[in-house]
C-alpha cells in the first residue's frame, strides 16, 4: 500500500471517553458505540450485520449492545429501531410487539377502542396497559401521543 493510498483510507473521528466509565456497558456495547461513532455521517446507511462484523461480534451481540446503548441514552432510539426493528428487540414481549403492529396499522386508535377490542382477544385492560407501558418505556410510542400519555 502506498502512502497516498493509506492517507485516503484514513478517517479521523472523535468519541467521548464517557463510554469507558459507564459500569453497565460491556465491551460489545463499547465497540458498537465506537463503530457507530466512526460512521457519524453515514450511520443511517450502516446495517446491523456491518456493525457486528466491524465490531467483531455476532448479530445477537450487536443487538444486545445497541439495546444497552439506547438504555444509557448514548444512541437515539430511532436509529436503533431503524437498524434492528421491533421484532428483534428482546426487551419487548410478544403482547407488546403485537399491540405495536396493530397500532401501526390503525394509527389513530384510542385507548377506548383498544379496550373494546380486548374483549375479542381475551386480554384484559391490565394486560393492554402493561403492553402500552412496555412500549412507552422502550421508546416505541413516540408517534402515538394519546397512547403514550395513557401508558405513563
Amino acid at each position: 500500500m502506498t502512502t497516498d493510498a493509506a492517507q485516503t483510507q484514513l478517517r479521523n473521528f472523535t468519541i467521548s471517553t464517557e463510554i469507558f466509565f459507564k459500569p453497565n456497558l460491556d465491551i460489545y456495547s463499547q465497540m458498537t458505540y465506537i463503530v457507530l461513532s466512526s460512521h457519524t455521517s453515514d450511520t443511517a446507511s450502516l446495517s446491523l450485520s456491518e456493525v457486528a462484523k466491524k465490531g467483531r461480534m455476532t448479530t445477537k451481540q450487536a443487538i444486545k449492545a445497541m439495546q444497552e446503548l439506547v438504555d444509557e441514552q448514548l444512541i437515539p432510539h430511532k436509529l436503533f429501531r431503524k437498524m434492528i426493528g421491533e421484532f428483534q428487540d428482546d426487551r419487548l414481549s410478544w403482547a407488546a410487539k403485537g399491540l405495536l403492529t396493530y397500532c401501526k396499522q390503525h394509527r389513530n386508535i384510542t385507548i377506548d377502542e383498544l379496550l373494546m377490542l380486548s374483549d375479542q382477544s381475551g386480554e384484559d385492560e391490565h394486560s393492554i396497559r402493561k403492553a402500552l407501558s412496555e412500549l412507552a418505556r422502550n421508546g416505541y410510542l413516540e408517534e402515538y401521543p394519546e397512547l403514550r400519555r395513557l401508558a405513563n
